[in-house]
């Protein structure tokens, strides 16, 4: 009986997170002319789809390097390629195996138990570097909204927009003084490399606009994209689909653009992002025998 209760409780989430992807999906496809959205997918260039797959793995390098800083700075050192493919390991189960043990979760269980730390050290690691991208989100989209139709739209906004901004890398090194002691000694090239795994997925993004043939209003694209990254950092769809095309959907109608565009240029920007994951199988065969699966973990 044991057992079932616990089966039942790990099928929870997954199911709950499937059923607010297909529920947000539908919302959105509902609200959508299906056959524009087809012809305007079918339509994309390829080779700028392959500048774009380039850039968000580029994206990801820059991720694993800043996380492997903060690694490296409660002690554990890990070689340049076993760190990379833990994160596209992480990456992986994120995506495909949505619920239970996260990415994240795999990544702080397995480095604790392979080098004897304190789970806590592990898990401030990953944290941080969590908040790191979220302070550099937050940065950037601030800078594209100021220049956007947003700005035209609520123009008593700017200059508080301006305040935030200046305010944003003080509040963050304030923090990481006050809570993180331990990585102040990398907190000006990890924040140099969270700008840069933002502005490479920016420019990823800029591609699939690129293939769609679409040139006006790129900027309102832009920070609407980076405004949805943020909708998908709650973890209440599988990999964040559903929530990113809401948020074009509402955002882009809200000053009165293209939906279409918005709502295609989400969805090719999740199949670059489950094509890029698949690279965690390989990082699981490679690692079978050192990294054990998720059901065994306590």
């Amino acid at each position: 009986m044991a057992n079932t209760n616990t089966g039942l409780k790990k099928l929870i989430k997954p199911l709950l997170q499937l059923f607010v992807t297909v529920l947000a999906l539908y919302l959105v496809l509902k609200k959508t002319d299906i056959t524009k959205l087809a012809g305007i997918i079918q339509g994309a260039n390829l080779w700028y789809l392959l500048l774009a797959l380039l850039f968000f793995n580029i994206s990801k390098i820059f991720n694993a390097i800043r996380l492997n800083r903060f690694f490296k700075a409660i002690g554990i050192e890990l070689s340049g390629i076993y760190n990379l493919k833990l994160y596209y390991l992480g990456m992986f189960y994120n995506l495909f195996l949505p619920g239970g043990v996260g990415g994240d979760g795999y990544k702080i269980y397995v480095l604790q138990k392979n080098h004897d730390l304190k789970m806590i050290n592990v898990f401030h690691a990953v944290l941080w570097d969590r908040i790191c991208g979220i302070f550099a989100l937050a940065f950037l989209v601030i800078v594209l909204l100021l220049p956007s139709s947003f700005a035209l739209k609520f123009p008593h906004l700017i200059l508080y927009s301006w305040v935030l901004l200046g305010a944003i890398y003080p509040c963050a090194y304030l923090l990481n003084k006050l809570f993180y002691k331990q990585f102040i000694g990398v907190f000006t090239i990890t924040a140099i490399e969270s700008m840069l795994v933002q502005v490479t997925q920016v420019i990823s993004v800029f591609f699939i606009l690129k293939a769609m043939s679409h040139h006006a209003n790129i900027i309102d694209y832009l920070a609407i994209f980076l405004i949805s990254t943020i909708a998908t950092i709650i973890p209440i769809t599988i990999g964040g689909a559903g929530a990113r095309e809401i948020t074009f959907l509402y955002l882009l109608g809200s000053i009165q653009l293209e939906t279409s565009i918005g709502v295609a240029l989400s969805l090719i920007f999740f199949a670059i992002s489950a094509l890029s994951s698949l690279a965690g199988i390989m990082t699981r065969i490679s690692h079978e025998k050192k990294m054990p699966e998720p059901d065994t973990m306590p």
